[in-house]
């Protein structure tokens, strides 16, 4: 496991977690997204948990330092059963993504995978394009993860 990095460097970390908001300072998430970009980000949501069997969710917001510990925390409560979920923590103000998986989905998300979809979102972040980020480190993730056992296609 590798410790998540910077925006602009090529590092990334993993562990996992369940859908988590953005807050602002007032905590009202129109004021972070537009309700299209909060559609976007629910669908890429659910399609990959969908997909893979896995839980991902999303924080995206302030992490308190040490960054990674306060990712593996709201991994740690991101709901129930942790070891097949998937957190993506982004802090636009920090510039760090955090990747944090559970133990079952580290095994179907190697370190490797998870650095390559933050490298992809960060290209994206620095573009200003936050929400397509995001989808597409999730399809990144999700394509990586494939289908569960039970799922896949014959």
């Amino acid at each position: 496991m590798t410790r998540a990095p910077e925006l602009n460097s090529p590092r990334t970390g993993t562990d996992v977690g369940d859908t988590l908001h953005p807050r602002t300072a007032e905590g009202k998430l129109d004021e972070v997204f537009s309700f299209r970009e909060l559609a976007r980000l629910d669908e890429a949501l659910t399609m990959s948990s969908r997909e893979t069997g896995l839980r991902f969710t999303l924080y995206v917001g302030e992490l308190a330092t040490p960054t990674r510990a306060t990712a593996e925390q709201l991994h740690a409560r991101s709901g129930d059963h942790p070891t097949d979920a998937v957190l993506i923590a982004v802090s636009p103000g920090q510039r760090v993504v955090e990747v944090v998986t559970g133990a079952g989905a580290a095994r179907r998300l190697p370190d490797r995978a998870c650095a390559l979809a933050v490298l992809s979102m960060t290209s994206a972040f620095a573009n200003g394009d936050l929400v397509g980020g995001i989808v597409n480190g999730l399809r990144q993730l999700s394509d990586q993860a494939g289908h569960p056992a039970g799922l896949r296609p014959h």
